[in-house]
């Protein structure tokens, strides 16, 4: 870890002399020896970058080598459990994963039983369950608040529209609607002495934020896993829940078609700015500034405002001068810190999300606006289920499968976010 921290450290250093570097009013000219210096720097970042990426991909690694039994001294250390390090929620959580309902201890179940009744006062902070009406050690395992929120911020390494758009979460899944106007246009009037008015009427909308049901799909987890006390079952099946409930989501709330599935950020915005004849794969200084100034000024403030692509569009854009020969791209540093800056394009932050579609002919490939105009609606009953039937347990398994309820959707009517669409031919 110290290794990592010198690195993060390094970056953050040459980060920042870049920022100064492409700075015009700290280099009013920009000559071949700035050129070469930011070049140099750059090389340098991409490389620290990797190096951290590769760090980064072996320790996510847990996820195929567990589901095979597979686990090697490294990657055991992340899931191994610390004595006291877990409180009553991820013991009750343990329990039901190890045993079922019947597992449970006494006091557990009188914690659920009086949460279900609503006597919160006589209640721990525990989750609840839905009794199995066959087999005891089967049910639905409805997992607790706290545990929700982790898994929903670890899910937003999978999509950048979840770390920007607005969360929203309600405690059922009833109908939500949005009552719409678009007064972008909208003005008075001077009137004379004695004059009526004229007649200024506007039209309302409805969006609707409507949520759908997600499985993780079916997780065979060995038993050896379960059985083991020092391995954190609690924190692998989280850690897959991550993955598979993140990746579908993040792609819905990203590309969604809004027809049985949300309706995603691509989906909802308007156009911005259209690439002339052979820009297929490509994009230019000018295209940036116009799909920019394409999105009204009203909506060009705020912390959530900027541009939003995946990486293979990033390494293009990143190649970009202005008339002076000035890279417009820069790196951010010390992210998610006091002081800190994200990676920035034309003075705008850069919102990087594997989603997005890539360059290609007609390509919807960069978005630019205030992504918090997108709510991503959040159901607050995480269901996990145990399975303990002849399919897996022949297979020396017990089966989990998890439910929970996502919506999205852009509630907005005056063009808060638009798109940059690559060149049909």
């Amino acid at each position: 870890m110290k290794h990592l921290q010198a690195l993060r450290e390094r970056r953050d250093q040459l980060a920042r002399t870049l920022t100064n570097l492409v700075d015009k009013d700290k280099t009013p000219e920009w000559k071949p020896e700035h050129q070469a210096q930011y070049d140099q720097a750059m090389a340098e970042i991409g490389d620290i970058d990797g190096q951290i990426k590769r760090h980064n991909d072996a320790m996510s690694a847990i996820g195929m080598n567990a589901s095979t039994g597979q686990v090697d001294e490294e990657l055991r250390d992340r899931f191994t459990r610390t004595p006291g390090a877990h409180g009553a929620e991820a013991g009750a959580l343990r329990a039901y994963l190890g045993g079922g309902i019947a597992a449970l201890a006494p006091e557990q179940l009188t914690a659920m039983r009086a949460r279900q009744s609503g006597d919160i006062a006589n209640a721990m902070r525990l989750p609840q369950a839905a009794m199995s009406t066959s087999t005891p050690a089967e049910g639905g395992y409805t997992v607790a608040t706290e545990y929700f929120r982790q898994l929903t911020e670890a899910m937003k390494l999978f999509g950048g529209i979840r770390s920007v758009a607005t969360i929203l979460p309600t405690g059922t899944g009833a109908q939500m609607n949005f009552p719409t106007a678009d007064a972008t246009s909208e003005e008075g009037e001077i009137v004379g002495q004695n004059t009526a008015v004229t007649l200024g009427e506007t039209t309302f909308g409805n969006i609707s934020l409507d949520v759908y049901k997600y499985s993780s799909k079916k997780i065979a987890v060995p038993f050896e896993l379960i059985q083991d006390s020092m391995f954190d079952i609690e924190g692998y099946l989280n850690s897959l829940l991550q993955v598979r409930l993140g990746r579908i989501t993040a792609k819905h709330f990203t590309t969604g078609t809004g027809t049985s599935q949300p309706r995603g950020v691509v989906t909802a915005a308007g156009s911005g700015k259209v690439g002339t004849t052979g820009q297929t794969a490509t994009v230019t200084y000018d295209d940036l500034v116009d799909l920019e100034h394409s999105v009204d000024p009203v909506y060009r403030v705020g912390p959530k405002v900027g541009f939003m692509m995946n990486d293979a569009t990033l390494k293009v854009l990143r190649k970009l001068k202005d008339s002076q020969g000035r890279p417009i791209f820069v790196p951010g540093y010390e992210q998610g810190n006091p002081g800190g800056a994200p990676d920035r394009l034309l003075g705008r932050p850069i919102f990087i999300s594997q989603e997005m579609p890539t360059m290609a002919a007609n390509a919807k490939s960069i978005l630019f606006g205030n992504f918090s105009r997108y709510m991503i609606r959040e159901v607050m009953d995480l269901t996990l289920f145990r399975m303990a039937d002849s399919n897996f347990i022949l297979n020396g398994q017990i089966g989990f499968v998890a439910f929970n309820r996502q919506g999205g959707n852009l509630v907005d009517v005056g063009g808060a976010v638009k798109f940059y669409q690559n060149s049909a031919t």
